[in-house]
């Protein structure tokens, strides 16, 4: 990892004593000055760039590099791609490319081609066309258009997503990858299924099992090293991004068969076991994918099984990102429950049809009894799912006192960040400092970071009461999570520090 554990545990208790948790005249003009700036366009942005954010939880790298990167990377392996098609194709150019194709190289020399990329390849100025109809579909097809500039460029991917991150103040990430996944695929086309008899599924894919895990392992180690060069950590010229502390959910595919779904997540429940920079487990694709629709409950169940083995797999599923219209309406009843109930998810990405729901306010008061936290992504569910302004459940979700925090989704593709889904927020709901500052601390309080949280309804602990005695020193150094957000702490003050006294922002 980046930042690793000691280093961080030193930095903190060697700057603990200057902590305040206390209410500081400072905090209280930091949030005067966020109330006036919430109808400031230009002032805003300003403030909300440098807000100390805690997570981001939700974040497909693939998804998280923009397309001006992808195309920099196929013209450095030399790949064509098809202007008229926009995608980068799977294969070398010759001097002289095929009819259709050009060169990656050649791109930058046309702005017009150029220009046409970078919109096939991201919602940049989308507009439906009889052809590509709708931000759903033109969302899902930019992977397949990236794709083959993406394979060799995972640990370029993960270097520019930590930079970002670093960018926006933003502690830790939880990055969804798929290292070694094809193979994962064929070991479950291999094994078929017979009915949902998953132990013997386990007996039948357990000789591939270490096969699978050592390749996962392995990508992971190349993709680590990789970003560590680009990054330059280590040296006197390391990147900010090396200070952003990173983990990992493993990423399964639901819109393939279900042996090679299951097969999958068997390999991703031995990742997240035994590797620790893998926390956790998700499966992706669109939702309302014919096969991911067919198959729900099934996975739900697949997820059940699993967890009598794994007991200590934490999942964040994706689930309801789903709207009236795009599915059937006896589609929209129970994926985010199920998930819940079936799948023991601990946290929801998405979460956007939880007002379709069966009973949803039986299911809001199950998941703020457990504290079932809800990955929130509001510009992803604008240009997919045209779900915008106070259209949007969040509002929802903190009146039935559910836990959310702020996440990107896929940043590349949507052309945003974190601080833009910041933004979103402040200014479409009567959010005040305090609230911005919880959503900030729900990213690392719900976090699959191991060790104790900081907090304890609502306060710091009593060891921490006082952040320079040897109990806090003691606790913050036997657990990573709290020292995350020992570290949020520090920021905050220092932000509101600079905040207070900074003539641009204040009246």
């Amino acid at each position: 990892m980046f930042v690793r554990s000691l280093l961080l545990a030193s930095a903190l208790l060697a700057t603990s004593a200057s902590i305040s948790l206390a209410a500081t005249s400072d905090e209280q003009k930091t949030a005067h000055i966020f109330s006036s700036l919430q109808s400031d366009p230009v002032r805003l942005p300003l403030f909300m760039r440098q807000f100390p954010k805690g997570a981001d939880l939700h974040n497909h790298l693939v998804g998280a590099i923009y397309a001006e990167s992808y195309l920099k990377w196929a013209a450095e392996d030399g790949l064509c791609i098809s202007v008229e098609q926009g995608v980068i194709l799977p294969h070398a150019c010759g001097a002289t490319p095929a009819k259709g194709e050009w060169l990656a190289t050649d791109l930058p020399s046309n702005e017009a081609a150029e220009n046409h990329m970078i919109d096939s390849l991201s919602m940049r100025d989308f507009v439906p066309t009889t052809n590509d109809r709708s931000g759903h579909d033109h969302f899902f097809a930019t992977f397949a258009g990236f794709g083959p500039a993406a394979e060799k460029h995972a640990g370029d991917s993960l270097a520019e997503a930590l930079d970002r991150a670093a960018q926006d103040h933003v502690t830790y990430v939880e990055l969804m990858i798929s290292p070694g996944l094809g193979s994962m695929i064929a070991s479950g086309n291999a094994h078929l299924l017979h009915g949902e008899n998953y132990p013997e599924a386990m007996k039948a894919l357990h000789a591939d099992l270490p096969t699978l895990v050592t390749k996962a392992r392995h990508e992971t180690d190349d993709m680590e090293q990789q970003a560590q060069h680009v990054l330059q950590c280590g040296t006197p010229q390391a990147h900010p991004g090396c200070k952003v502390t990173v983990r990992y959910l493993y990423q399964t595919l639901r819109t393939v068969a279900p042996s090679a779904v299951f097969a999958q997540l068997y390999a991703g429940y031995e990742i997240a076991h035994t590797d620790p920079r893998f926390v956790g487990v998700n499966f992706v694709c669109p939702e309302d994918d014919p096969i991911a629709m067919r198959d729900y409950d099934q996975h739900m169940r697949m997820f059940h099984a699993l967890n009598t083995v794994y007991p200590d797999v934490k999942l964040s599923l994706h689930a309801g990102e789903l709207v009236p219209g795009l599915v059937p309406p006896e589609g929209l009843t129970h994926h985010i429950r199920s998930a819940v109930e079936v799948a023991g998810a601990r946290r929801i990405g998405h979460g956007v049809d939880i007002m379709w729901e069966n009973d949803a306010t039986s299911l809001l008061k199950e998941m703020t009894q457990k504290k079932i936290m809800v990955e929130i992504n509001l510009t992803s569910n604008d240009v997919i799912l045209n779900i915008k302004g106070k259209a949007h459940p969040f509002a929802l979700y903190r009146r039935a006192d559910v836990p959310v925090a702020l996440s990107t989704d896929d940043e590349g593709v949507s052309r945003g960040d974190l601080t833009q889904e910041y933004l979103r927020s402040a200014t479409t709901w009567p959010l005040n400092y305090q609230d911005m500052k919880q959503l900030s601390r729900n990213g690392l309080e719900y976090a699959f970071i191991p060790g104790a949280s900081l907090w304890h309804k609502g306060k710091i602990i009593l060891d921490c009461q006082k952040p320079d005695s040897s109990e806090c020193r003691s606790f913050l150094g036997r657990n990573e999570k709290a020292r995350l957000q020992m570290t949020l702490e520090h920021n905050f003050k220092q932000f509101e520090s600079e905040t207070a006294h900074n003539g641009l922002l204040s009246d």
